[in-house]
């Protein structure tokens, strides 16, 4: 990347003043709206033009060539923005090259998938929101595109509230005379049958097999709240029943904790289960609030995030961006991941400090990777099932928000060898 801001800035020298000019969406404190800036990079990418990601400076900003329609689509969506000429643009490189700074080129529009069931469910998912306001397109699969092999033709994946192992949920206790849930169980059971699954546990894991594949076949994964654990749970219990009979009316294998099989997981080991049907709980993977040291309320409640180097490591570089280094806290039936039982090759990139909780990881699955966010909603620290959709223009300047923005973003980066 250093010969690339080289050859960029003697170009400047030259020949600066032909050069167009460049428009700068900053990314700090300045900026009106950090989501819809997002949802700008994709716009302009769409169009099939190029835009450079400036990794760690003022927030990790985005350049893009001067343009009328570009220029007027910010002011239409609120975006902050500043023209920059060739002196300006030459004392960026300058900084970006003399400092913790990168430019990462945006080249490929990402095609983006959320697995997701066809009807509604009485909670919201916040990629789903972050995407529709930042107006950045997206298509649902669910569980028939992904048996016939419909993930190929898409470059992300998100997962959220989602449960992969055959237990609905984990709602027995709360609400199995619900509607919903009724219906829920209707559905899995007709998925099953129509694909020859004797059960929803075996046909959830398969689903989980396929992501799997997915993920080692260069694709990449966001899964957030549920869906980090009890993914990983489906993958390490391939061959176990750990259904009770309540969900298929077969018992739970009373060997099951010797047949897990860690090595086919991507991200955690070394847990104990909860097979109890009136536990809302998968695993000890979970850090729920009740087995913290310390109870603290959202407004003591915060993570950090880690500093990368942006020339050596882009990957977690981008994946961290943002305009503050503290984030506040927030609850998911998945809040955090406990540090006891991440695999020894998973990068932390958000935590709590001197604390069990780890919130933000990633890691590298054959030529795909995977970043799992625990919490289910960055701006509603405690969502209820039933609760309202959070309503992004009152958090236009989300950090929590803006990490799922990075992922997303992540997959348009021209790759680059890794140093490190």
């Amino acid at each position: 990347m250093r010969l690339y801001i080289i050859k960029f800035l003697c170009c400047f020298i030259f020949i600066g003043a032909t050069f167009s000019q460049k428009l700068l969406i900053p990314m700090d404190q300045l900026q009106t709206d950090h989501l819809k800036a997002y949802g700008v990079a994709f716009w302009t990418l769409k169009k099939g033009e190029e835009v450079d990601w400036l990794l760690n400076y003022r927030g990790g900003s985005f350049l893009i060539n001067y343009d009328g329609i570009l220029e007027r689509e910010l002011k239409i969506r609120g975006v902050y923005y500043e023209p920059v000429n060739t002196a300006v643009l030459t004392e960026i490189f300058v900084q970006i090259e003399e400092n913790n700074m990168d430019m990462v080129l945006l080249e490929k529009l990402p095609k983006i998938a959320v697995y997701s069931p066809p009807d509604n469910q009485p909670w919201d998912d916040a990629v789903t929101l972050a995407l529709t306001y930042a107006e950045i397109d997206y298509e649902v699969v669910f569980d028939d595109e992904v048996l016939t092999d419909k993930l190929k033709d898409y470059d992300w994946l998100h997962l959220h509230h989602e449960d992969f192992t055959g237990q609905y949920g984990k709602f027995y206790k709360n609400y199995h005379n619900a509607v919903w849930y009724k219906n829920m169980e209707m559905q899995f059971n007709a998925t099953a049958q129509k694909f020859g699954f004797p059960s929803v546990h075996e046909l959830k894991k398969q689903i989980a097999a396929k992501i799997k594949a997915y993920i080692q076949n260069g694709g990449f994964l966001f899964a957030m709240c549920s869906a980090t654990d009890s993914f990983d749970i489906a993958l390490a219990t391939q061959n176990v029943d750990i259904a009770s009979t309540v969900y298929d009316g077969s018992q739970v294998d009373p060997n099951y904790r010797n047949k897990m099989d860690y090595s086919n997981s991507v991200a955690f080991e070394n847990y104990n289960l909860y097979t109890n049907p009136m536990t809302y709980e998968y695993s000890t993977i979970d850090v729920p609030p009740s087995h913290r040291t310390v109870t603290k309320g959202a407004e003591a409640d915060y993570f950090s995030l880690f500093e990368f180097s942006a020339k050596w490591d882009p990957v977690p570089t981008m994946l961290t961006q943002n305009h503050v280094s503290v984030i506040n806290g927030f609850m998911g039936q998945t809040t955090g991941f406990a540090r006891s039982t991440l695999k020894n090759h998973v990068l932390i990139m958000g935590e709590v400090e001197n604390d069990e909780l780890v919130k933000y990881i990633h890691g590298n699955v054959g030529k795909g990777t995977y970043t799992f966010l625990g919490g289910h909603d960055p701006e509603d620290y405690r969502h209820f099932v039933g609760d309202p959709p959070t309503d992004l223009s009152l958090h236009r300047n989300s950090p929590g928000y803006r990490l799922i923005l990075n992922n997303v973003l992540f997959p348009a980066a021209r790759k680059k060898e890794k140093k490190t």
